[in-house]
């Protein structure tokens, strides 16, 4: 069984909205954990897009994100979201999440556990 499972992704023309979900399965705990978005585009490197701590006061965006990206996390539901407003085309990636099994963010510190991705596809 995935401990994390994404949906959420689709195909949306630029300006439009989507809601991507990361949902844990029953016996993973994750909201004792930070989580991590990451995205990688064809032929590109994989980004870190933004991460949400254990306490929802830490939050972090990546600055091509900021400002139209909003992560947030119900942990009483083991998901966390990443609301995705005015996407462009060069958001046009595959989103994953993760979780480095500490409860703060550090993207340089290895991701234990990834999700499968769901695709985003932004086009006029």
């Amino acid at each position: 069984q995935e401990r994390l499972v994404e949906s959420g992704g689709g195909s949306v023309q630029p300006g439009g909205s989507l809601k991507l979900s990361c949902a844990a399965s029953p016996d993973f705990f994750l909201e004792y954990y930070a989580v991590s978005w990451f995205r990688q585009a064809p032929g590109k490197e994989r980004e870190a897009v933004s991460c949400i701590g254990m306490y929802d006061g830490t939050i972090d965006y990546a600055d091509s994100v900021k400002d139209r990206f909003t992560i947030s996390r119900d942990n009483a539901k083991k998901t966390v979201y990443l609301q995705m407003d005015d996407l462009k085309p060069e958001d046009t990636a595959v989103y994953t999440c993760a979780t480095n099994l500490l409860d703060y963010c550090d993207y340089e510190i290895a991701m234990d556990v990834w999700g499968k991705g769901t695709q985003v596809t932004v086009s006029s």
